[in-house]
């Protein structure tokens, strides 16, 4: 009975998570180039992975760029929404797995956090480039550095000192507990 009280909560929660992803971009959606420097939707996939859980942050990740650009056409499908679903579906799994596995504190939360980035990029470029190939696109290194780091710099530096700072104090508050308790 508390496990399915629990994974009823986790699902609504991850419910919020996914309303969250699909609108956080709105604020800048008239501004392309900042939404793809702030990355609005990875954060709330981030947040689900860690609080919880990796099938949870797995499966937000992977429906909130599709349902985003079939709901308000951005991002374009093809090529960027199928590539970011991955992407995304990698930094949930990540964030989630590791956050379970590791000891819990800021410094495992900073590895968990900065290990879910660096694979969820990894998966974007490999997914990027057979997708823009059987488009008959190239998708260079060049590119990948260009849209994976270096345009994505104030995204990312907003994820390193939002989302451990607010997981950990989620967590000290005791408001949450799942993917997080030690077991």
């Amino acid at each position: 009975m508390m496990k399915r009280k629990m994974n009823l909560q986790m699902t609504i929660l991850s419910a919020i998570f996914l309303a969250i992803g699909l609108l956080l971009p709105c604020v800048t959606m008239n501004i392309p180039t900042v939404g793809k420097m702030l990355c609005p939707m990875h954060i709330p996939v981030l947040l689900c992975g860690f609080i919880c859980g990796w099938p949870y942050g797995l499966i937000v990740g992977f429906i909130t760029p599709l349902l985003r650009s079939v709901t308000f056409g951005m991002p374009v499908m093809m090529p960027n929404a199928v590539c970011m679903a991955f992407e995304l579906a990698a930094y949930g799994f990540v964030a989630g797995f590791l956050s379970k596995k590791i000891y819990k504190d800021m410094k495992s939360l900073y590895i968990s956090l900065i290990a879910a980035m660096l694979a969820g990029r990894g998966i974007w470029g490999l997914v990027s480039a057979a997708v823009y190939g059987l488009m008959g696109a190239e998708f260079t290194w060049k590119i990948f550095f260009m849209a994976g780091f270096v345009n994505a710099v104030p995204g990312i530096v907003i994820q390193l000192v939002l989302i451990p700072v607010l997981v950990n104090r989620l967590y000290a508050a005791g408001v949450i507990e799942a993917a997080y308790a030690e077991g």
